[in-house]
């Protein structure tokens, strides 16, 4: 999808097409393939390393649930794929071209400027949108109170007025490779100070909102989003023709990327990116909700209203808070008068013979309920350490029998043993849980308790666990 990018006509004629000729520098990251992983090898695996930047659109958790551009297009394209996602969250392209051609990624989901340079060390997928590249700077003090007139008087318009100016980008960015260029156009020197190799965009956004810088470079869109989130900041000054951004693989991996843009051509054709885009880009209010919420990561630490006494009952469960934080979002969302259609209720999703027994009078009660659910989570992971010592093991247990009961992951394990395999091994349990639904196996002697559509409580544990593992991406444990 390509979004055109206007912008004046003077300012056009100044600008010109980034110098092709300038020679590829040294580089401090590895540049060429260490690896031979492609798309067969990641299917074989079972998911898809994306690694992915950290900034307010790409990736982030709102109130209990990951989010972002990125985000929800990786999403698609491992639904596409029918594997896993998995998430490496980086600040700097350099870094991010070593892990992937290290291997430690196969998918750079970045909004990536393409580039000549870029290119020799990638392989672009087809672009996903057009942007370009514009000044932050900041506002006059009471600049509401101003005339828009004198407004724009005290504003870096023409590049030219750039000149003996500093100017702060990322460590080897496409926009400190506009600023030298632009240089060059102008006719004198630009002083460009560039922060260390793990600067964010919009740490350096956020400084010239502060004060503490003057200018900063950044895409058009997201220097729209950061501007309301920062209504003291201007980025009407546009430093560069229009550019494509897209995604990128390793050169050594031409069917993941030959796969990429087929699925990239169907979630155009089909509306579903033009949509993500208007989402995350062209909704002003939802962005502003979204970067100052208490619960979201852009604007603090925070998962939900209950975040303490969850931090509490985490403690007394031997639990990482974030763990049992993403156990509630899972049975809940958060909400403590939610029901299910089998009449569980509350944050913990209790049934009433389970909330009787573990001590909670009044199920929408949203302490009663944490209190009784984590004692019931006590209750299971003491009874499953007589067989499982392997603790992560066992969580999987333990995660599996508070959705599914008890007495079904029991007949797993028999059916598991009969079979010759390991009972005390997840994997292994999982298959026969699966199983369930099929008569040799539900029908069998020792699996007393029959019949079970169990493919919930398998994809349950993994969904607890995924998501566990992207609040400690961006939730800090303390």
């Amino acid at each position: 999808m390509a979004r055109p990018v206007y912008y004046t006509s003077a300012l056009a004629l100044a600008l010109l097409f980034t110098d092709c000729s300038r020679k590829s520098h040294q580089t401090d990251f590895t540049s060429e393939p260490e690896v031979t992983i492609d798309l067969q090898q990641i299917r074989e695996r079972g998911f898809l390393q994306a690694i992915v930047d950290n900034n307010s659109i790409s990736y982030f958790i709102y109130r209990g649930q990951p989010m972002g551009y990125e985000y929800e297009l990786l999403q698609s394209l491992t639904r596409y794929l029918k594997i896993e996602l998995k998430i490496k969250v980086i600040s700097g392209i350099e870094q991010s071209i070593d892990l992937l051609n290290r291997g430690e990624g196969d998918l750079i989901a970045f909004p990536l400027t393409v580039t000549q340079d870029r290119t020799q060390y990638l392989s672009f997928t087809q672009a996903q949108y057009t942007t370009c590249q514009v000044l932050v700077q900041k506002k006059p003090a009471n600049w509401r109170m101003m005339p828009p007139a004198r407004v724009e008087r005290t504003l870096v318009r023409n590049p030219v007025d750039l000149i003996g100016k500093e100017v702060h980008v990322m460590n080897e960015s496409s926009f400190k490779a506009r600023l030298q260029n632009l240089s060059q156009e102008v006719g004198g020197q630009i002083i460009i100070r560039e922060d260390s190799a793990t600067a964010e965009t919009e740490s350096l956004i956020q400084k010239v909102a502060m004060g503490e810088i003057q200018y900063t470079v950044t895409d058009q869109t997201i220097g729209m989003v950061n501007s309301i989130y920062y209504p003291n900041l201007d980025i009407s000054t546009v430093l560069s023709l229009p550019q494509q951004i897209a995604w990128a693989v390793r050169k050594n991996s031409p069917d993941l990327l030959a796969v990429v843009n087929q699925w990239m051509e169907e979630i155009k054709r089909t509306g579903r990116a033009k949509t993500l885009f208007d989402k995350y880009f062209n909704n002003p209010r939802s962005s502003q909700i979204r970067m100052t919420s208490d619960y979201s990561s852009l604007a603090g630490n925070k998962l939900s209203p209950y975040d303490e006494e969850i931090k509490q009952e985490a403690k007394n469960l031997g639990w990482d808070w974030r763990l049992l934080a993403s156990v509630i979002y899972q049975e809940s969302n958060f909400q403590p008068n939610a029901e299910s259609w089998a009449g569980a209720v509350g944050l913990m999703q209790l049934m009433p013979a389970t909330a009787e027994e573990f001590g909670a009078v009044d199920r929408t009660n949203p302490h009663q309920s944490l209190r009784a659910g984590v004692r019931y989570l006590k209750y299971l992971d003491k009874l499953w350490s007589k067989y499982v010592s392997n603790p992560d093991e066992r969580l999987k247990f333990v995660l599996a029998s508070y959705n599914a009961g008890l007495s079904h992951i029991i007949d797993s394990r028999n059916l598991t043993k009969k079979y010759g395999n390991d009972p005390n091994k997840w994997d292994d349990v999982e298959s026969f849980l699966k199983q369930k639904s099929n008569p040799k196996y539900y029908r069998d002697p020792v699996a007393v308790a029959g019949y079970c559509k169990c493919e919930e409580p398998v994809n349950y544990v993994r969904d607890i666990l995924s998501r566990y593992e992207e609040y400690k991406i961006l939730i800090a444990e303390v």
